[in-house]
């Protein structure tokens, strides 16, 4: 299947997880794609994996210079930008006695502020046809103990693409968020625990922790014009558990 034949992706947070599998399915079904994160060793290890059609540049979200960077870099070597998945992201386990302003600002730089000026940069590139991949989560719906920084900046992402569905309206361009559930990423690893994760999945209807291509396979879907008749839409892949 070559449902991005010819395309040019970015994918934020790439170097590991669901950036990088969704690189990976991305580019088995035809498109070039740009990998963004901040760990430089994580980029080239997944750049030998995933082989010539990928190409990492190194940065934050954060950063407005390290955003000019990479779509410059786009610019300047494909001309254009078909697929941007915003999917840079980071979270804690803190409760609401123990939030200092410093953790708030983290998880909101990251999860809303980065989320904000990548598409906002990166639309300059993009034209009629063009879709936007938010990744949300299904702790943007649901109450979740010690997340609530968390869960609140992926409630935000989730109207953001409300919102900037209207804001397109006439573009062409489409923007959806992608909310996955309990999936083995190094991310959810390190905040939650491995076996946690696993026991989570299990109480899923699917019964399993989800795999971060399984994941992907969804981003592709919302990257493709399999889903030309969606914006402003959440879809989730979370083995039911919000769901339910």
């Amino acid at each position: 299947m070559n449902r991005l034949e010819g395309k040019t992706a970015i994918i934020t947070g790439g170097g590991t997880g669901i950036g990088l599998a969704s690189a990976k399915r991305f580019i088995e079904e035809g498109a070039f794609a740009y990998i963004f994160g901040r760990r430089q060793e994580k980029l080239d290890a997944a750049v030998a994996t995933l082989g010539v059609n990928a190409r990492a540049v190194a940065g934050s979200v954060t950063d407005n210079g390290d955003l000019d960077r990479l779509f410059n870099t786009v610019k300047q070597e494909r001309g254009t930008l078909d697929i941007l998945f915003a999917n840079a992201g980071t979270g804690a386990l803190v409760p609401l006695t123990e939030i200092t302003p410093e953790h708030y600002d983290e998880t909101f730089d990251i999860n809303v502020k980065g989320t904000i000026f990548t598409v906002q940069k990166g639309l300059k590139l993009m034209g009629k046809g063009g879709s936007v991949v938010l990744t949300g989560s299904t702790t943007g719906v649901m109450g979740t103990p010690a997340f609530s920084m968390y869960s609140a900046s992926k409630a935000a992402v989730r109207n953001l693409a409300r919102s900037w569905a209207q804001d397109l309206r006439g573009t062409g361009i489409r923007v959806n968020v992608l909310s996955p559930g309990p999936t083995l990423t190094e991310l959810a690893a390190e905040v939650v625990g491995r076996e946690a994760m696993i026991d989570m999945g299990a109480t899923t209807p699917i019964g399993h922790v989800g795999d971060p291509s399984e994941v992907a396979a969804a981003a592709a879907f919302l990257a493709s014009s399999d889903s030309s008749f969606m914006t402003g839409s959440e879809l989730f892949a979370d083995g039911g558990l919000a769901q339910i």
